[in-house]
């Protein structure tokens, strides 16, 4: 019986060997290692051919970032609440806060050019245009504008 027993289990142990090897071999074939190592997007520069798929994408995020302002229509408004008001509503990183005539008063004193210079070049803390380097300086100019009408 003892004898029936250990063959069983030599027997259990070598089909699992083998299956376990079997499932281990098939994933490690070159074209399953490929597909695992296959990048999940691929950048594509402004002005390259990168197909009809990115075109789209470029015409969506375009149309979301607000460059279909022809420059007459500006709206420092929406402009500022999507690009400026994350930190200028809280105050991130030591933004002056929008409507606080006290912590703008001495940056108002510098000048609405500089003001546009800080606001499209970068200034301490606050990147180029807000972060979103797809504004056009006006588009900039009428963000500062607004925030800097509500803060007098």
């Amino acid at each position: 019986m003892n004898v029936s027993k250990l063959i069983m289990g030599g027997l259990t142990a070598l089909s699992l060997a083998v299956t376990s090897a079997a499932s281990a071999q098939s994933d490690m074939s070159h074209d399953a290692i490929a597909e695992r190592l296959e990048p999940v997007g691929k950048l594509c520069m402004a002005g390259e051919d990168c197909g009809t798929a990115a075109t789209a994408s470029n015409s969506a995020s375009s149309a979301s970032s607000g460059n279909e302002n022809s420059g007459e229509d500006l709206d420092g408004a929406a402009i500022y609440s999507r690009v400026c008001a994350a930190c200028h509503d809280t105050g991130a990183a030591g933004a002056p806060k929008k409507g606080d005539v006290e912590a703008w008063a001495p940056r108002l004193e510098q000048g609405t050019e500089t003001l546009y210079s800080h606001a499209i070049n970068g200034f301490n803390a606050m990147p180029a245009k807000g972060g979103n380097p797809s504004l056009s300086e006006d588009e900039v100019k009428a963000a500062v504008d607004h925030l800097v009408a509500t803060s007098k």
